[in-house]
């Protein structure tokens, strides 16, 4: 069976806030972090979604210059979460060095902003071009960027696991995470991922004719999940972490336990590398009630994909209904935010860790005419007490990634 894993500690940098309270604060008075996409960029006049979840407030990093100079915007967000996971956690320094804390993070292709500064420097023609690009640019830039520079910030020596599968990634670090020390790899992980606001990664999903171009003007009214009128995803940043321990060492030690993961998987649709599959998307749900050795009717709470495209919330509501009917609820947490992309997973766990413990639900936010063919399961329209025990956070990704991870309130055994 494995040992039994809990979540410590949690923090989130969000386009709806940073603190539990006003994370909570803004989820219960509907309000959006969705706003207009800067025009910051000679990009941005070619981009037809002009809508970007945004981190519009300033953080105040503490960092020492030797962590700072190999770290671009990304690894900013990633290593300011994993300091507060740590701080809140209370790990002394002896453990966190010892090889038994791991990390398990991730973004969706490092720090974009200084890969551009790269290619631009590239494609100049400038004679002295090469010489301009930084000795530290590639570890700003490089996909692992997140994970190892919490690394080398803590001195953390134990396994380092840099999933970067875009919408899975931060869910794929919970559960590789959980599965280190589940199985007695490590006796605890940061787990999370990470992404920075930049006009390219807009770019790429505009291109696929898949971002929200009809409510440029309303930006707080999109993305809308399930909703007739939902035209696209809107493109986000932020971060989340959590830190995962082995119960017996978490309890031993008096540890705050937020909650307990109890089961993950992760597998491959096996084919197309954009659109989603329904025969894919279910067998990970099932997978996953499988390791956490619970049927179907156990869980309450859906934490859905949900991006808001016309086809995927339909394949994912036939196949949310396929393996659990319409029993538990259902909410589409990027109505809020955007998707954050490879942070998507761990602040969606993040948000559900937060209800089950306030013990009620938020509605999808613009979530006004349910499409037909997405209203077979049980949508949440409006806030009310729910007092959910098992909640499962789904996300899926390009590439025909998907993953599913279920989690456990915490009762006190």
């Amino acid at each position: 069976m494995g040992r039994r894993v809990v979540i410590t500690a949690c923090s989130a940098i969000t386009p709806i806030g940073r603190s539990r309270e006003e994370i909570l604060h803004n989820l219960n008075h509907g309000v959006s972090g969705v706003k207009v996409l800067r025009e910051d960029d000679v990009l941005t006049r070619y981009i037809h979604s002009k809508v970007f979840g945004t981190v519009d407030y300033t953080i105040a990093y503490d960092f020492k210059r030797q962590h700072r100079k190999t770290m671009g915007p990304v690894a900013y967000y990633a290593c300011q979460v994993a300091k507060e996971v740590l701080e809140a956690a209370g790990l002394d320094e002896a453990f966190i060095t010892s090889g038994r804390l791991g990390v398990a993070f991730g973004s969706t292709h490092g720090s974009p902003t200084v890969q551009r500064g790269i290619y631009k420097t590239f494609f100049s023609g400038s004679r002295n071009g090469f010489s301009s690009i930084g000795a530290v640019d590639y570890l700003k830039s490089m996909v692992h960027t997140t994970a190892v520079n919490i690394t080398k910030m803590f001195g953390i020596t134990g396994r380092v696991i840099s999933s970067c599968t875009a919408c899975t990634t931060s869910s794929q670090s919970i559960g590789y995470g959980y599965e280190m020390v589940k199985y007695g790899m490590q006796d605890a992980m940061i787990c999370g991922g990470a992404d920075e606001y930049d006009t390219t990664t807009v770019a790429v999903f505009d291109n696929l004719l898949a971002c929200s171009t009809a409510f440029n003007e309303t930006p707080h009214l999109t993305p809308r999940p399930f909703d007739e009128k939902r035209d696209g995803l809107v493109v986000g940043e932020g971060a989340g972490a959590v830190l995962l321990e082995e119960y017996e060492r978490a309890r031993k030690r008096g540890a705050t336990i937020l909650a307990e993961v109890i089961g993950f998987s992760c597998n491959n649709n096996g084919g197309d590398l954009i659109l989603p599959n329904i025969k894919g998307i279910a067998e990970t749900m099932r997978l996953a009630l499988q390791d956490a050795r619970i049927p179907a009717d156990a869980v309450d709470f859906i934490s859905a994909h949900a991006t808001g495209t016309r086809m995927g919330d339909v394949i994912e509501a036939q196949a949310i209904h396929a393996v659990y009917g319409n029993r538990p609820s259902v909410v589409g947490l990027k109505s809020y935010m955007g998707h954050t992309m490879g942070s998507c997973g761990a602040i969606e766990t993040i948000i559900a860790t937060y209800l089950m413990t306030e013990g009620y639900i938020v509605p999808t936010l613009n979530l006004e005419e349910v499409d037909e063919r997405c209203a077979m399961i049980r949508h949440v329209q409006a806030i009310r007490d729910y007092p959910m025990r098992i909640a499962a956070i789904q996300n899926f990704a390009f590439g025909g990634v998907n993953t599913s991870l279920i989690i456990k309130k915490w009762q006190g055994h």
